[in-house]
């Protein structure tokens, strides 16, 4: 049976590393972020308030097209972030930051709103749940040169937006997974207690 399983997490949580682990592990089909090719990240970062509108249509677009192709694919696919997340957690942020003014969102919300009434969630959702300075670490330790502006105001609101909404979500299975003490790369058994629990959790699908 083919699957669609979701990697959700701040930024620095871990999202990409553990996407492409799990696709080795179970020969899962990946699809990740579009950062390398996305063409305002760069200005994004350095003009927030100029650029937040752009920057979240665009990846809400690559989002919507990717979520397409994984169900047209027939094969097991795993994601690295979801469409929820950009609509739930890093548009409203930009939006109460006073970066993305009232009509920008209202217009984007209710794009997302049409999006979603043509997309089936995944069927598992993993959540990295991280602390702030754990997030920071991660951030630091990759080094890329557009992320070094990023303030601990603006993870502490992400992660907090993303809290409320890990709470709420009941569109599928969902699988929490706090990272602080995990280490999937250097750690084999941390990455083998994170395939025994999602192991439960596929079977549970079945």
């Amino acid at each position: 049976m083919a699957m669609h399983i979701a990697v959700a997490g701040n930024i620095g949580s871990g999202k990409t590393t553990l996407t492409r682990l799990l696709s080795k592990h179970y020969n899962w089909d990946a699809q990740f972020e579009d950062v390398v090719d996305n063409p305002y990240l760069d200005d994004f970062y350095t003009s927030m308030a100029r650029w937040s509108f752009n920057l979240q249509i665009y990846f809400l677009n690559s989002r919507y097209r990717q979520i397409l192709k994984i169900r047209e694919s027939g094969k097991t696919v795993i994601q690295d972030r979801t469409i929820y997340e950009d609509a739930h957690i890093f548009a409203p942020n930009l939006h109460a930051m006073g970066l993305m003014t009232n009509r920008d969102f209202n217009n984007y919300t209710s794009l997302f709103e049409l999006m979603e009434t043509f997309v089936q969630p995944p069927d598992l959702l993993i959540y990295l749940r991280s602390s702030i300075p754990n997030l920071v670490n991660q951030i630091h330790k990759r080094g890329r040169d557009y992320e070094n502006s990023i303030s601990i105001d603006y993870l502490s609101r992400l992660n907090e937006r993303y809290e409320a909404w890990i709470q709420s979500y009941t569109k599928g299975k969902l699988l929490i997974m706090d990272v602080d003490n995990l280490n999937f790369v250097d750690e084999p058994e941390d990455l083998g207690f994170v395939i025994n629990k999602i192991d439960a959790e596929i079977h549970g699908l079945f």
